[in-house]
């Protein structure tokens, strides 16, 4: 990502957690936005645009947040509480960062550049069928036809794809709330605030929960607690450095200071592919990177780099009402 491109997402992000000059000198261009995404979904509601029921229930966990809300880890939860709940579920994902064009079954093993790294730790983290495909449907079609016992299929960020139809809106918000509450290029959001969802979500410090521990990426049973990570390297203290290349890096930063560490912040470009290393001239003893991160720097990173390199695993922690209520919004759901 060229320098002017990270200045003007700079520019634009502050802008839109705001109403002032360059968000309201957008605003039209909003309305005009806000009538496109109206007249869309109108299309689909008609049925002037087609759309396609699978056979069996889809739930959508998306944000209309431009931007990482906290949707992987939420999915991942999500898939894992459907299955201890006798469920068999499916994870369906565009497949963001991935060179292939056509629907293609994921695997724990699966290559990044091929797989995309949102889905790729999904199918890490749970061991459930995923497939990813720009076209949803034909991805849907594909996973039941490869795991037909599939009961309950989990949409990922797929929220404005209406061509699926879907039992179970989930909308996800972080800190960052509805920005200035105008739709794009004027603010960040995608669709009105007003749209309909079954649930939402706020991802706030208690939600998304960074692990105690720090895991090797080379032998991720090598674990230590966050908090001894200084007696790790002879240095002391030890330089440390966090990168993250996800949607909101202050996120997980703010996250490991609460830890009580301190470190060097490398924010990168969310699904960042690691193919041109951001870590050659920095001088640490310690890198700590989120999840979605390691999923490519396994393969990438150089082996000086990656004896550095530690994982923190972050977990969504769903309060226990909410999680039985979308467990029963899925059992009423319509089944095949």
């Amino acid at each position: 990502m060229s320098q002017a491109r990270r200045s003007l997402e700079s520019t634009l992000t502050h802008a839109w957690l705001r109403r002032g000059v360059l968000a309201v000198l957008l605003w039209p261009l909003s309305l005009l936005f806000r009538i496109m995404v109206a007249l869309r979904r109108t299309l689909y509601a008609t049925r002037i645009f087609s759309s396609t029921r699978l056979p069996v229930p889809v739930i959508v966990v998306g944000n209309i947040f431009v931007g990482g809300t906290g949707k992987t880890p939420f999915v991942i939860w999500l898939a894992n509480t459907l299955r201890d709940a006798g469920f068999h579920p499916g994870v369906l994902s565009r497949g963001y960062g991935s060179i292939q064009r056509d629907p293609l079954f994921v695997t724990p093993c699966s290559m990044p550049k091929f797989a995309g790294d949102e889905p790729l730790l999904i199918a890490q983290r749970t061991n459930c069928p995923v497939m990813i495909g720009r076209d949803r449907v034909a991805a849907g079609r594909a996973l039941l036809a490869i795991a037909p016992d599939t009961d309950i299929l989990i949409m990922d960020d797929g929220l404005q794809h209406y061509a699926l139809q879907r039992d179970v809106e989930i909308l996800i918000f972080d800190q960052r709330g509805l920005g200035n509450g105008w739709m794009l290029p004027a603010g960040p959001l995608r669709e009105p605030a007003s749209r309909h969802r079954d649930f939402t979500i706020i991802n706030g410090e208690q939600m998304l929960l960074i692990g105690n521990m720090a895991e090797k990426i080379d032998d991720r049973s090598q674990r230590i607690p966050l908090i001894k990570l200084q007696e790790v390297t002879k240095n002391t203290p030890p330089k440390l450095l966090a990168a993250a290349g996800i949607g909101n890096p202050e996120r997980f930063f703010s996250q490991l200071q609460a830890a009580g560490l301190t470190f060097e912040k490398l924010p990168l470009p969310d699904h960042f592919d690691y193919k041109n290393s951001p870590f050659n001239d920095k001088d640490a003893d310690i890198i700590l990177i989120t999840e979605k991160d390691a999923v490519k720097c396994r393969v990438f990173e150089s082996q000086e780099n990656l004896g550095k390199l530690w994982v923190v695993p972050v977990t969504a922690q769903v309060d226990k009402a909410l999680a039985e209520q979308i467990v029963e919004r899925c059992r009423g759901s319509r089944t095949a």
